[in-house]
């Protein structure tokens, strides 16, 4: 991790988008399979909008500037990156989460794999 990022990291979550807080406020406190997901997050030397580390997804949300060929060019070494990382790399555009929070979420449930049940310890420790 590139400990220079951590300010920026966190200025971009003091700073979010209507997008990146609604997706967290449904990735936030392990609601998706009990899974830990964390917003504005250093890997390497790029800070990605959210990931899962022990599931090694990364989730990035892409405003209209995406679009822009130079952007593309810059995504696509970041995705490659990530993925030789052994990370999977979801993006949605903003306007998909804002107008369709329920398909993104299914999207998301499908590479997101299903935790046991907790289980109560046994009693005599056993």
């Amino acid at each position: 991790m590139d400990y220079a990022l951590t300010p920026l990291a966190r200025n971009l979550r003091n700073n979010s988008t209507n997008a990146e807080r609604l997706l967290w406020q449904y990735l936030r406190c392990r609601q998706v399979q009990r899974l830990k997901f964390r917003r504005q997050a250093a890997i390497g030397h790029y800070i990605v909008d959210f990931v899962c580390f022990e599931n090694k997804l990364v989730i990035e949300l892409d405003g209209g500037q995406h679009a822009q060929e130079k952007n593309l060019a810059s995504d696509h070494g970041r995705d490659s990156w990530l993925k030789d990382q052994g990370f999977t790399v979801l993006r949605f555009w903003n306007n998909e989460i804002l107008e369709n929070m329920n398909g993104v979420g299914e999207t998301i449930m499908r590479h997101c794999p299903k935790t046991p049940p907790l289980t109560p310890p046994t009693r005599g420790g056993g």
